[in-house]
């Protein structure tokens, strides 16, 4: 009996140590162990069906024929810049609500250019000198980021990382555990007095690697044989950019000689080596801290780089830009892989996207007959100050013309408060009335005409509404034609406009919590926030705007 009794009693307290530990461990049940948030700096979507004859199955087409892919995801606002495009698609909000109208812009409080991350009060962590007076103070909004640190009480760990600042900065919002970006200078990652007084232990041994100078003194040659790359253009074409030391565009690219008169270290980026470093980053981090190991969600935030500065240089028809996306889907075959082994697979959400697209290279276009070179668009800037003065002798009514807003020197309006805003509506529709007849102008909006319009208006009108925050913005909003970029040099390309060629990008969702599958209805960039808010049962960020994607949510 006695030993019956201790069985019984054994039985008993296994049972209760089981039921603890089940408690312990299902405090944040039902969620993936870990989400990772790509954004791919000015991914168009068709490249996913235009390289897809020479991408692998492991990387991009892994994520399109497991997960759930949207053919018809654009952005809904103007204008499609890389800092916006961050902010967006973490916050599920528009400029409009997050505050971030561009990478940099005319500070009409403090007189002067402000970076959207820049932050004077911060220093720089890792390095004696670069970029570290960084933070995201800017941001008006919660993050997806942030709500998954509050609904945790921090327990959470949140990492952001990227070869540009504002790439780490703006998607691990206002609370992660850390955000790192390269430091042209030194070659390393390095962060800001904003997170932390110093780097982790884990970051210090990756910078130890040297892996830029390593990278940079070899070569970049394509990874398939030239003649093979029949998705792109012809090697040696005049839309793209020579690299200093070389006297044609053309592959192969000896990067130990080049960097000499490229910037040293700082040539990094201009390559596809600028993502391999990141990728490699990426899988430091999550085995630095651990993350996806214990009962709390982590979110690794990254964002590819180098795809925006070739793209720029060389155009989307470059064979330069297409090798680019052959390694990348090499690199996300290799972080799937390594997810795979230390956190689980279909214990990870991932979700793919871009920050922008990009326009055709103007020139190409004016070659081929598409577009007008007599209507190309070049700065107005002086034309206006000559055509205002005519008015107004003796006054000095702009301040600052940039990103395709004017604004104005409220101080030189009439200051008897009973003409004074006679005054602005009446310069404000001569500076439209002007512009709306200059080469290249599509269509001109006043800040009057804005602040009226609905939020969910169509057309580029509603996408202006949507990127045009009352108290950041300027006073007048130019757009330009289809097919134009803005002061072009006939080589490489841009994006910041509301034509699809700019707002057409992925967004691919796979892992915990997603169906397989696809669809062709039109997504919002901002409906991502929301979806990934919906998996990890949490609040959406406070100034989202977009809605969960119902059709990928199992």
């Amino acid at each position: 009996m006695r030993i019956a009794f201790l069985l019984i009693l054994f039985s008993s307290l296994c049972t209760k140590a089981q039921s603890s530990n089940t408690q312990s461990t299902n405090i944040f049940p039902d969620r993936p162990k870990l989400v990772i948030g790509i954004v791919v700096d000015q991914m168009r979507q068709e490249y996913l069906y235009r390289y897809a004859p020479k991408f692998g199955d492991g990387g991009f087409k892994r994520l399109m024929n497991q997960g759930f892919w949207l053919s018809n995801a654009h952005y809904n606002y103007i204008p499609t810049y890389t800092g916006p495009g961050h902010a967006s698609v973490y916050t599920g909000a528009t400029p409009a609500t997050h505050g971030i109208i561009a990478n940099d812009w005319y500070d009409k409080v403090l007189g002067k250019k402000v970076n959207c991350v820049g932050d004077e009060r911060q220093k720089i962590v890792g390095s004696n000198e670069g970029n570290g007076d960084v933070s995201p103070w800017r941001l008006l909004s919660t993050t997806v980021t942030d709500e998954l640190e509050l609904a945790t009480q921090r327990r959470a760990k949140v990492i952001g990382i990227s070869i540009k600042d504002r790439g780490a900065v703006l998607p691990a919002g206002h609370t992660p555990d850390g955000a790192y970006w390269y430091d042209p200078i030194s070659g390393k990652f390095i962060s800001s007095t904003f997170y932390k007084p110093g780097l982790p232990a884990w970051l210090d041994k990756f910078n130890a690697l040297n892996l830029a100078d390593k990278y940079l003194n070899g070569v970049w040659d394509t990874v398939y044989p030239i003649q093979e790359y029949r998705e792109s253009g012809p090697d040696d074409t005049a839309y793209e950019t020579v690299m200093k030391g070389k006297a044609r565009p053309t592959f192969p690219y000896n990067l130990k000689e080049l960097r000499k008169l490229n910037g040293e270290l700082a040539m990094l980026p201009d390559t596809p080596f600028g993502n391999e470093i990141l990728t490699q980053l990426a899988m430091a981090a999550v085995t630095g801290e651990s993350m996806g190991k214990d009962e709390w969600t982590d979110f690794l935030t990254i964002s590819f780089s180098s795809t925006d500065m070739i793209g720029h240089d060389m155009g989307p028809n470059s064979i330069e830009v297409e090798d680019t996306y052959i390694r990348l889907d090499k690199n996300i075959e290799e972080l799937l892989n390594k997810m795979d082994a230390i956190v689980g697979k279909g214990q990870y959400l991932m979700f793919l996207t871009a920050d922008h697209a990009a326009a055709e290279v103007p020139q190409y276009l004016i070659d081929l007959k598409v577009i007008s070179e007599a209507s190309q668009p070049t700065s107005y800037e002086a034309g206006l100050k000559e055509f205002l003065a005519s008015y107004y002798p003796g006054k000095s009514l702009i301040k600052n013309i940039s990103n395709g807003q004017v604004f104005f020197d409220h101080e030189s309006f009439n200051t008897d408060p009973k003409t004074s805003g006679v005054e602005y509506m009446v310069v404000s529709e001569l500076t439209r009335n002007y512009l709306q007849k200059q080469p290249g102008i599509a269509e001109v909006y006043t800040r009057q005409m804005l602040q009226t319009a609905d939020f969910n208006e169509g057309g580029i009108k509603g996408m202006l509404k949507r990127g045009f925050n009352y108290n950041r913005s300027g006073d007048i909003a130019v757009v330009t034609e289809p097919g134009w970029v803005m002061g072009s040099t006939g080589k490489g390309t841009s994006h910041g406009t509301s034509y699809t060629y700019d707002t057409h990008v992925p967004i691919i969702f796979y892992g915990y919590g997603v169906k397989q599958g696809t669809t062709a209805n039109y997504h919002s960039i901002t409906d991502i926030a929301p979806t990934v808010s919906t998996i990890l049962k949490i609040k959406f960020p406070s100034g989202a705007t977009g809605q969960p994607i119902t059709e990928l949510l199992k």
